[in-house]
């Protein structure tokens, strides 16, 4: 397990300048080579990490290798470069901010993406780009900049703003291009999607991933999760927030709108949508399906039970 090489910051963000963690202090600088303390002053750290991942391609071309370049951005400090920001000036904050540092990762990717273009690496390499939430609404992405369009929710949030992200995969002459899959997928799908593009065999134990693989050659393919869990936090005494879905009806357990789309009363704490009908998730059906909020409150207990097993 784990990377035979690393590069990049152990915090949740950086200053992509002088790559001090700022938060609380002491604050302290946060840039590591393969474990050890780099020193890159001045230096735009999304620059950085372009090098870094083009470094290791042209390195590494000659035989098969896996490279996971987590992007800091547009990840707070909203800190885009020049270009980008006079190129949105005409919108307000903090929309015009979080654009063009949304805009710096679209140029930063495709840096990469060119380098396996040069090296003629392009048919021969998945590529798979995927967002991990929601936009942030915190203070320090000055509230928001960020947009969900129908969803309801972002960071922190089980709202399908919180959860439903783009995601791309790319296989140039072996999966189709320009298209779109509306069926459900999740993050851990992608190893065992992967792991059969592959060929390779997949662990001998329990895992919660599924190929997507037949999704990803048919729209007509349902998708491989008969019904799914998520929950933030744990503990009953800390009220997390938890989610089920089976099918089209969704369950949330102690909702948190981080969006303040609508407001949330005591009686919405089982929160329950038909996402086929109401995207939007905008008004809770528990109180017209009791015996599906019991069913599906039975699941969720069920799979946290297994998971305090598991552990």
């Amino acid at each position: 397990q784990g990377f035979d090489e690393s590069f990049g910051h152990m915090g949740g963000c950086i200053d992509n300048y002088s790559h001090f963690f700022y938060w609380s202090g002491p604050n302290r600088h946060d840039l590591w080579r393969n474990g050890r303390e780099v020193w890159e002053d001045g230096v735009y750290f999304p620059d950085l990490m372009v090098r870094e991942a083009n470094r290791f391609l042209e390195a590494n071309r000659e035989k098969p290798f896996f490279l996971y370049l987590a992007m800091n951005t547009p990840h707070y400090p909203l800190q885009g470069t020049e270009h980008w920001r006079k190129q949105y000036e005409h919108l307000d904050s903090p929309r015009r901010m979080y654009a063009a540092f949304v805009s710096t990762t679209d140029e930063r990717v495709g840096q990469v993406l060119d380098k396996l273009d040069e090296l003629k690496l392009a048919e021969r390499t998945i590529v798979v780009y995927q967002s991990d939430h929601g936009h942030s609404t915190e203070e320090r992405t000055f509230g928001g900049g960020g947009n969900a369009g129908p969803y309801r929710g972002a960071k922190f949030s089980l709202f399908e703003g919180g959860i439903r992200v783009p995601a791309m995969i790319r296989w140039p002459g072996h999966l189709p291009h320009g298209v779109e899959r509306r069926q459900l997928a999740t993050a851990v799908d992608w190893m065992p999607t992967l792991a059969e593009l592959c060929d390779i065999p997949l662990p001998q134990r329990r895992i919660d991933g599924a190929s997507l693989v037949s999704v990803c050659r048919s729209a007509d393919e349902p998708t491989p999760h008969h019904e799914f869990h998520w929950q933030s936090g744990r503990g009953v005494g800390n009220r997390p927030q938890w989610a089920v879905r089976r099918g089209a009806w969704k369950l949330i357990g102690h909702p948190n709108d981080t969006s303040q789309k609508a407001p949330l009363t005591d009686a919405d704490q089982r929160f329950l949508v038909n996402l086929d009908e109401d995207v939007s998730e905008l008004k809770n059906l528990a109180a017209e399906h009791p015996a599906v909020v019991a069913e599906l409150e039975q699941l969720h207990n069920a799979w946290l039970a297994d998971v305090e097993k598991q552990e």
